[in-house]
């Protein structure tokens, strides 16, 4: 494995998810809630930023590696499910929009890997679908992790959880596309 920002970037966004976790168990004596919500909501924004600049300097500076496009996936993985399962451990949102969310990203992923077994990874690239389920369940995240029902006159919860179901029901859409995308290679 070659060292380069990419990969550093990558690994930083692993690292990140620890002092993720342990700033939403900072007892409330110690530090004020709200203040510990935040700081996890900036490290998750943080890696949210990292996931795309290590992605656009790969290919910028020419640096992309099959260890890179291994990695970059498991370590955005590894933070939405290390967020969505923290958020339903403490009751910000329901249990079955983490259930939804984590189980197409298992199953997209082998999909992928099986599909990349066959050469045929092409077939259930990311589409567009992914793409506003991706926006729409970030957002969310970092809504529920801020956790205010008065930040500028804004419900965050109320808005944080609609986003949440827009972004269970995208989950489920684009599972379907992309299941659908690798049946057409088996016809």
């Amino acid at each position: 494995m070659t060292w380069n920002i990419p990969i550093f970037l990558t690994w930083l966004r692993i690292g990140l998810i620890p002092i993720f976790t342990l700033m939403l168990y900072v007892p409330n004596n110690w530090l004020a809630t709200q203040i510990t919500n935040w700081i996890a909501a900036c490290i998750f924004i943080v890696a949210g930023i990292t996931d795309w600049l290590d992605g656009y300097l790969a290919r910028k500076w020419h640096q992309t590696s099959d260890f890179g496009a291994f990695l970059d996936p498991i370590a955005d993985k590894l933070m939405v499910a290390v967020a969505l399962i923290l958020l339903i451990e403490q009751e910000r949102t329901p249990a079955l929009y983490g259930i939804v969310i984590i189980s197409r990203e298992i199953t997209i992923s082998a999909l992928r890997e099986w599909m990349a077994q066959m050469g045929k990874r092409s077939s259930v690239a990311v589409a567009s679908i992914g793409k506003f389920k991706t926006a729409a369940q970030m957002i969310s995240i970092t809504m529920l992790l801020i956790y205010d029902n008065q930040f500028m006159g804004l419900n965050l919860i109320l808005i944080g959880n609609l986003l949440m179901l827009i972004a269970s029901i995208l989950t489920i859409w684009s599972m379907c596309y992309y299941l659908k995308m690798a049946w057409k290679e088996f016809q």
